[in-house]
């Protein structure tokens, strides 16, 4: 699939849910969105760049802890204005959204401090771009944080998280292993390492009723689940009634050279 008709296919599954998202326990709180906030350093003079923002929980966050100016850019335009009026809602006037692709940033060379991506990642066709521009927009000595699933550096393990993961939201690309992430830092520039390993616990119910995922595919994510074995039960805690599971993340912070 293109990189447009990945970019058609986010707008597409995310503008539909865009409200769900505003609303999210995993997206609007967590001992991850804490630890990255702490990572960002946070000062009266942080000028922050939030990718993917999705329904602007992370860029809020960074501008709740005192920052001079936030900007969160996405693709989905409801996304966009789900995040201004929550933004609007909580009295923020330091952090404002726009959309943007995360891939060919407006924005100039050296010109933010931090940069964040938080559970987006996934949906990059291409990473590397990306981390290119995270790069590029960054000041010498800028820090550039990322949280997002990571799967297991078992090949079996790994496939069978992206099976789950594509037959949830069509729109996923991959949940990319820590290790791959710190090798495209790398390359990219940065100096990288992984600040926190955890893992998201999901409701099964709420976990596709977010996606809006047809009953169809939820029929076979509960059988895929049924029939999994005991590795892939216990690295994704597989729970049957209620339904759920458990994903691993991972915080990776990539470093600008000063």
């Amino acid at each position: 699939m293109g990189s447009s008709a990945v970019s058609d296919s986010v707008r597409q599954q995310f503008g539909a849910v865009a409200a769900n998202y505003a609303v999210s326990a995993v997206h609007a709180s967590g001992a991850d969105l804490a630890q990255l906030v702490a990572a960002a350093g946070v000062t009266g003079e942080t000028r922050a760049l939030d990718l993917g923002s999705g329904a602007g929980h992370t860029a809020m966050a960074i501008a709740a802890a005192g920052a001079k100016e936030v900007i969160g850019v996405d693709l989905t335009p409801e996304m966009v204005g789900v995040a201004t009026e929550l933004a609007k809602g909580r009295g923020l006037e330091n952090v404002a959204f726009r959309l943007g692709d995360v891939t060919a940033l407006e924005f100039e060379d050296a010109s933010f401090d931090v940069v964040t991506s938080r559970f987006s990642a996934h949906h990059y066709n291409d990473p590397v771009p990306a981390l290119a521009e995270a790069f590029r927009v960054l000041r010498p000595g800028g820090v550039f944080l990322l949280t997002d699933c990571v799967a297991p550096e078992d090949a079996a393990l790994d496939t069978f998280l992206q099976t789950f993961e594509i037959l949830r939201d069509p729109s996923h690309v991959r949940d990319w292993r820590a290790s791959e992430w710190l090798r495209m830092c790398a390359n990219a520039g940065f100096a990288g390492r992984v600040l926190l390993r955890s893992e998201v616990v999901l409701d099964g119910a709420d976990w596709v009723k977010r996606m809006r995922t047809p009953e169809t595919k939820v029929a076979m994510l509960r059988e895929l689940f049924a029939e999994a074995n005991p590795a892939q039960r216990r690295a994704f805690d597989l729970r049957e009634e209620p339904w759920g599971l458990s994903i691993p993340i991972a915080l990776i912070e990539g470093r600008k050279p000063a």
